[in-house]
């Protein structure tokens, strides 16, 4: 049957209600929306406390109580019209915008959808006025210094869209949700929320004293943890490690949980620029690879990441929401979020728990190697250099192996081979674990206290090193932290020669996409310095000239593929280095000390002291961890002591 055809309509114009309820469709999707605008605006407002009552979720009844500098009177009326905004007057300030709103449609599209009204005082009037979104009326009323937005039956004028709605329940945990990803990044406002007239959730402002002379910096980090801590838990501050990072244009603050904590789902991932919470690809997967080392299977990191950017460098006019933005430089930004967590995971977790414990008083602070090490470990906010370490890594080999023989499966030629110096490396051997060449006192001169991981006690059925420290108990999986000990010393030697190219004798050719054309000729600098030379043979074929000489046996076009996907949206040298790491991990694998093989308490003590000065020593090169802490409280709680 042949549908009926309708007669052409004239072009006309639309009514403003309908283009209102049109909008309101963008920006509007559930009662959470209305409570991401209208916080944004009570935070614009300068306020330092933010009510936010809720009755059946949100939907019959949505009010936002700020004490901010409030509305004046005859500013009333135009705050509701489309296009209405204070926060921005020309295209300059568009494009640097500082504020978290900007878009002048918020108001106006909820007051299509409900019924709106607005109470507001500035510090200069003698009253409240009250405005009726509906009649216009303007009435004076009572309130302090501030302002109210009162949203009753939400999408009543709309009723299909209200029937998308969920339960009340449910609706209730997004807007709390969007009050919660405000309060992670403003520890200096308090938020409140009530619903059915009971307080759900309170988040007390932290006191940031501007006139006290002390470091604002260090202020405000202080209230973010605390902030931290209350919103997500004392769990996420205990199980997370600082992040501190600075390049060029970019600063990157925050915490980044270790890999233990990781969790089944993405739930627990915030991430904001500057200032504001956004739900970025480049961010997003730059914090995950900086996890890729360490993160056993597909677990999902938990973090709180805040990147500082000049404005003018990013663009967050792009969709209606505010929540996605767009970079001047992408791969800048995913570089600086990358090498951030990275660094700060990199620093083996027992220095940060034993600097954590002079810092508290809970250890003696003897003057001991071990002592001065966690806390520098803590002091600075990047690991330390450790090659100049107080603890010298001994060599860790490979048996038999000699690193001109590792070198060699990644540089053909004789020239780009490390110097003669460095090409031994010794076999293992009983004294292999030992650091009888770095200016370490004896075991029995220093405190077991003084070493984060402790001093060797046995080992458990070849397979586990048990050790004493401060807290109680360590036990150790000699295999996973000797592998993990080798792949790292692989990967500095590695690392440190510059990434050469070997021609291909027959060129890999392949059809390629539009898009993969494109950024093979825009990137071409980016892809030499990879080891790669990519070059067009057609619109729509590529052909791969020379690969980087460590993956020189593996698949050309795949590697191609990738590092073209990789680079039209992020950082693609992550794609070489991931390639790189995987051989070396196998290597580490085969050449790392096995299980069943019986070691002298020196040697155990020599892999413990290695361990404490090896990056990301925590988890084993397939993210599972290397070493578990027993502490007193948890024995005597076996054995029921103390009750």
């Amino acid at each position: 049957m042949q549908p009926a055809t309708q007669p052409p309509r004239a072009i006309r114009e639309l009514p403003d209600e309908l283009i209102s309820q049109i909008a309101a469709g963008e920006v509007v999707e559930r009662p959470a929306s209305v409570v991401r605008e209208l916080v944004d605006n009570a935070l614009d407002a300068g306020a330092t406390q933010i009510t936010l009552r809720l009755l059946a979720g949100g939907v019959r009844l949505i009010s936002v109580e700020d004490n901010g500098v409030g509305i004046p009177a005859n500013e009333l009326p135009v705050a509701l019209k489309r296009h209405a905004t204070s926060k921005i007057t020309s295209l300059t300030e568009l494009e640097s915008v500082g504020t978290m709103g900007f878009r002048g449609e918020a108001l106006a599209a909820i007051q299509s959808v409900s019924e709106l009204s607005v109470l507001s005082r500035t510090a200069t009037q003698d009253s409240a006025m009250l405005l009726d979104g509906r009649s216009g009326e303007l009435q004076p009323a009572a309130r302090a210094q501030g302002t109210t937005v009162e949203v009753k039956e939400l999408f009543y004028s709309t009723p299909a869209r209200r029937k998308f709605l969920k339960t009340d329940n449910t609706e209730l945990a997004h807007c709390v949700e969007a009050v919660r990803r405000h309060a992670l990044t403003r520890p200096e406002v308090g938020f409140a929320i009530w619903h059915e007239g009971k307080l759900v959730e309170q988040w007390r402002a932290q006191t940031i004293d501007v006139t006290s002379g002390e470091d604002l910096n260090a202020q405000y980090q202080q209230a973010l943890d605390r902030r931290l801590a209350d919103v997500l838990g004392d769990d996420f501050l205990e199980n997370s490690v600082a992040v501190h990072y600075q390049s060029g244009n970019v600063t990157v603050v925050g915490r980044a949980g270790i890999p233990d904590a990781a969790r089944a789902r993405g739930d627990h991932q915030f991430s904001y620029v500057n200032g504001r919470y956004v739900r970025d690809k480049v961010v997003t997967h730059a914090a995950r690879s900086a996890y890729e080392d360490v993160l056993h299977g597909h677990r999902q990191p938990v973090y709180a990441l805040y990147v500082e950017i000049d404005p003018t460098r990013v663009d967050v006019n792009v969709h209606p929401t505010k929540i996605e933005v767009r970079f001047r430089d992408g791969r800048e930004v995913h570089q600086a979020v990358r090498h951030a967590v990275e660094n700060a995971l990199a620093v083996p977790r027992a220095n940060l728990l034993m600097a954590h414990a002079l810092q508290n008083h809970e250890l003696p602070m003897a003057g001991t190697l071990g002592a001065s090490s966690a806390s520098e470990a803590v002091a600075t906010p990047t690991p330390p250099a450790w090659p100049n370490a107080h603890w010298q890594q001994a060599a860790m080999p490979l048996a038999g192996t000699r690193v001109s023989d590792v070198g060699a499966l990644w540089q053909p030629t004789p020239r780009t081979s490390l110097p003669a110096q460095e090409q031994t490396v010794h076999s293992f051997a009983p004294s292999a674990f030992s650091v009888t060449n770095a200016p370490v006192p004896s075991l029995q001169d220093a405190a077991p206290d003084t070493w984060p991981l402790g001093k060797a006690l046995a080992q458990l059925q070849g397979v586990y090193i048990l050790a004493e420290n401060a807290q109680g108990l360590v036990l150790v999986d000699m295999h996973a932290a000797h592998e993990r000990i080798v792949y790292e010393q692989l990967k500095t030697q590695i690392d440190a020669q510059h990434i050469s190219s070997q021609p291909l004798l027959i060129p890999a050719t392949f059809p390629a996409s539009a898009q993969e054309v494109a950024t093979a000729e825009a990137c071409a600098d980016a892809l030499q310095e990879l080891g790669l030379e990519i070059s067009t043979l057609s619109s729509k074929t590529l052909a791969v000239r020379a690969v980087p000489s460590s993956l020189a046996q593996g698949d050309a076009v795949a590697l191609a593929r990738s590092v073209l996907a990789e680079l039209s949206q992020h950082d693609a040298s992550t794609v070489v280095q991931r390639a790189r790491n995987e051989l070396l991990a196998t290597m580490a694998c085969h050449g790392a000390v096995r299980a069943n093989r019986k070691l002298t308490l020196d040697e155990m003590n020599g892999l413990l002291r290695q361990m404490e000065v090896t990056e990301r020593s925590d988890q084993c090169n397939h993210g599972r961890p290397t070493w578990r802490q027993l502490t007193m409280r948890e024995l005597d709680a076996l054995f029921l002591r103390g009750r």
